[in-house]
């Protein structure tokens, strides 16, 4: 089969966690070939080198340095909506040129065919809002689910016992067509992993930033502002490799795996966002008792993840 997997580029957590899909694909001697845009993009090139990539709609999220995402989110509709149909223009056009058996979107609203299986993954069949406009997720979830119907199938990446769930109500309240979903369980490319060369970085705090700016630097600035020893992966993945020293504080742009999960296994605390993939990584590899999960300000889904990940 000839198989397009193109994540959202909203933070790097939608192109890692397709890192255990395309593998499978790759392992069972399909070809693979990606899709995308910005970071998200980027990072799958360093990882997948010797794969074909397309460069699909562009799209530029930049968060509110307040504690309220509300306002930014409702400026970003209309960015949402270009970008959904160009996606869609774009798709129509390649398809025109080439032909594939299975198009697998994470998170791309537009990306999808009748022409070709379609897939769309998604960890949030429940929208979360901010308290004050709770009253909103009934309408969140009828949109999501206009949004998905184009879609095939709906893979879940959490266990399908609610009991067991990594993501909570966020995966598991249904919606009305739920004879499409599938839960294909966490997706990390962690899991399985085996350390075979020891790392020279080593540190008991070790901190790893994600994220849309202006809250990725914020959050750098508020753990300098601590003065405690710590390693800091600073999720800056278009800079050049270079150690920087601030006190007893190291600061890295970016870590291969092969020195992030031992620098991680060996932490005696580790400080990241409470996005589902950083969940999904921390729970791959034992870890997530260890971290401190710090949401960003006003994102209620990661709120709500970092409360049930605690418990």
């Amino acid at each position: 089969m000839k198989i397009l997997i193109a994540p959202l580029n909203w933070g790097l957590g939608h192109a890692t966690r397709c890192v255990p899909i395309i593998r499978k694909y790759i392992e069972q001697g399909h070809e693979v070939v990606l899709g995308g845009d910005g970071e998200s993009l980027i990072w799958l090139y360093r990882y997948f080198p010797t794969l074909r990539f397309i460069e699909l709609a562009p799209l530029s999220i930049r968060y509110s340095a307040s504690s309220s995402q509300v306002g930014a989110i409702l400026k970003a509709i209309p960015e949402l909506i270009r970008f959904s149909r160009e996606d869609h223009r774009r798709l129509k056009t390649i398809l025109e040129a080439e032909s594939f058996d299975v198009i697998i979107s994470d998170n791309r609203f537009g990306l999808y065919d009748k022409r070709v299986t379609s897939i769309y993954i998604t960890h949030q069949l429940t929208i979360r809002c901010p308290r004050r406009l709770r009253f909103m997720e009934p309408l969140l979830r009828r949109i999501h689910r206009y949004i998905y119907r184009h879609y095939d199938e709906i893979w879940v990446p959490d266990y399908e016992d609610p009991t067991c769930a990594l993501a909570g109500d966020l995966s598991h309240l249904l919606p009305s067509n739920s004879e499409k979903i599938k839960y294909i369980g966490p997706l990390s490319r962690f899991e399985g992993y085996t350390v075979t060369n020891p790392t020279p970085y080593h540190a008991e705090i070790v901190a790893v930033l994600s994220g849309p700016e202006p809250q990725r630097s914020i959050l750098e600035a508020q753990l300098i502002a601590r003065h405690e020893p710590m390693f800091i992966v600073r999720g800056l993945i278009t800079r050049p490799f270079m150690v920087l020293k601030h006190g007893d504080i190291t600061l890295v742009p970016w870590l291969k795996d092969e020195d992030l999960v031992p620098l991680l296994l060996q932490a005696k605390k580790i400080i990241c966002r409470s996005g589902y993939t950083s969940i999904m990584d921390l729970h791959a590899l034992g870890v997530l008792d260890k971290a401190e999960l710090i949401p960003t300000p006003g994102q209620s889904e990661q709120e709500y993840l970092a409360t049930i990940s605690h418990n």
